[in-house]
C-alpha cells in the first residue's frame, strides 16, 4: 500500500490534551471484524467481550524522562538532548537527538544543570538531527541514572503540549516496570488497579512483554512506497512464562488480546515455525502495515492515531483498512480524542 492511503484530516481540538480523570472510563469505539459492525462504549466495558482463559498481553515499559535542556560550552546557547537509548553502560555512550542540529558538533561539550550538574561531549554524527555523545560522569551507575532523572523531563510529545511535573506519573502505565522506553505504550494506560482486578476475578489472564518503546515508533514515514520504509530497532523480551500463558490460551482457542501496538510488534518478532510463541530477547525493526497475516493475537486494543502514522497502519492491518478508516471517520465525527492521552479502540 502507499503512504497516501493513511492520509485523513484531524482536527487539531481532536488531540487530546490530558487523559480522562478516571482512566479506565475514556472512550472505547468496538469494532467486530466479523459483522463489520460498531459499537461505542467506555473503556472499562471491555471486560464484558473477554472470558475465563482469555489473554492480555501488556508492555511492561517505563519512560524514562529522556529530554534534556542544557547549554553549549563558551557560547552558553541553550539546546535540547533527546536521549534515545544506551550505548554502552559503562562509558555511559548515548545515541540522541539534537536540537537545535546545526550548532551541535563533533567535540563541542554540553553542560546540563544550573551549575553544570552533568557533562557531555559530542564524539559522533548519526543523522541529520542525531549524535552520539559521552557523558563525562566518574561517579557510580545508580548515582548517574539518578542525575538523568533529576534533570531530564518527561519525553511527552511536543504534538500534545509541553510536559508537567505531572506527567512524570501520568505517562506511565501501572503495569511500567522495566526501564528504558522514550515513549509511553499508551494502549495500556486506561488500565487502572480495579479494572485489573476484575480481569483477574473473571480468570483473564495478563501477561507481560517488554519492549523499550523508541521514537522511531512516532518518525514520520517519508516514502510513498511503503515496502520501502525502515524502522529504528526497538529492544524488546518476550519471557518463557508469557509465552506458556500465550500458547495455552492459543491451543484452547480462546482470545489473546494484544494491549497495544508495541506489544504487537514483539510477539509478531517472536512466532515459532509452528505458529506459536516463543521465549526472545533482541532487537526488532518490524514493520507491519497491510496486508499482513497475524500469528498470534485475534484482538487488538489500540488508541486512535495520527494520520500517516505507522501505528495507524497497524491496526488498518488488523483490523481491515477501510473498517478500520471508515471508523475514524466516525470517530472525528463522534467526537473521540486522538493520540497519546486520548481514547482506546477494541478490535475484535
Amino acid at each position: 500500500m502507499k503512504l497516501s492511503a493513511f492520509k485523513f484530516d484531524l482536527p487539531t481540538d481532536a488531540v487530546a490534551q490530558y487523559p480522562s480523570e478516571n482512566r479506565d472510563e475514556c472512550r472505547l469505539m468496538v469494532l467486530h471484524r466479523d459483522t463489520q459492525q460498531i459499537e461505542h462504549r467506555v473503556f472499562k466495558d471491555m471486560i464484558d467481550y473477554f472470558d475465563e482463559g482469555d489473554v492480555m498481553v501488556v508492555n511492561d515499559t517505563k519512560v524514562f524522562p529522556a529530554r534534556l535542556y542544557g547549554r553549549k560550552e563558551k557560547t552558553g546557547a541553550q539546546i535540547e538532548v533527546f536521549l534515545l537509548r544506551e550505548l554502552n553502560k559503562e562509558s555511559h555512550l548515548w545515541d540522541v537527538l539534537v536540537d537545535p542540529a546545526r550548532k551541535i558538533r563533533v567535540g563541542n561539550k554540553l553542560y546540563f544543570g544550573e551549575d553544570g550538574d552533568l557533562v557531555a561531549e559530542v564524539i559522533d554524527n548519526t543523522t541529520s538531527r542525531g549524535r552520539t555523545i559521552r557523558f563525562l560522569y566518574t561517579g557510580e551507575d545508580d548515582d548517574f541514572y539518578r542525575l538523568i532523572s533529576i534533570l531530564g523531563e518527561t519525553p511527552l510529545p511536543k504534538e500534545v503540549r509541553a510536559a508537567e511535573p505531572e506527567d512524570r506519573e501520568r505517562y506511565q502505565t501501572i503495569f511500567a516496570e522495566n526501564v528504558g522506553a522514550v515513549a509511553a505504550p499508551t494502549a495500556g494506560m486506561h488500565f487502572t488497579p480495579h479494572l485489573v482486578k476484575r480481569l483477574e476475578i473473571k480468570s483473564i489472564d495478563i501477561a507481560p512483554i517488554t519492549l523499550h518503546v523508541g521514537l522511531g515508533t512516532f518518525r514520520d514515514v517519508d516514502v510513498e512506497d511503503l515496502t520501502k520504509h525502515k524502522t529504528d530497532s526497538e529492544n524488546f523480551r518476550v519471557s518463557p512464562e508469557t509465552a506458556v500463558v500465550v500458547n495455552r490460551a492459543l491451543d484452547a482457542k480462546r482470545r489473546v488480546c494484544s494491549v497495544g501496538t508495541t506489544s504487537m510488534r514483539a510477539l509478531e518478532s517472536s512466532v515459532s515455525a509452528q505458529k506459536r510463541l516463543k521465549e526472545n530477547q533482541g532487537w526488532t525493526d518490524k514493520f507491519i502495515f497491510p496486508p499482513y497475516e497475524f500469528h498470534i493475537c485475534n484482538a487488538l486494543i489500540t488508541n486512535f492515531h495520527k494520520p500517516q502514522s505507522t501505528l495507524l497502519m497497524m491496526a488498518c492491518a488488523f483490523g481491515g483498512y477501510e473498517f478500520v478508516m471508515d471508523a475514524y471517520q466516525e470517530a472525528i465525527k463522534e467526537g473521540y480524542k486522538f493520540f497519546t492521552y486520548g481514547d482506546a479502540m477494541l478490535i475484535l
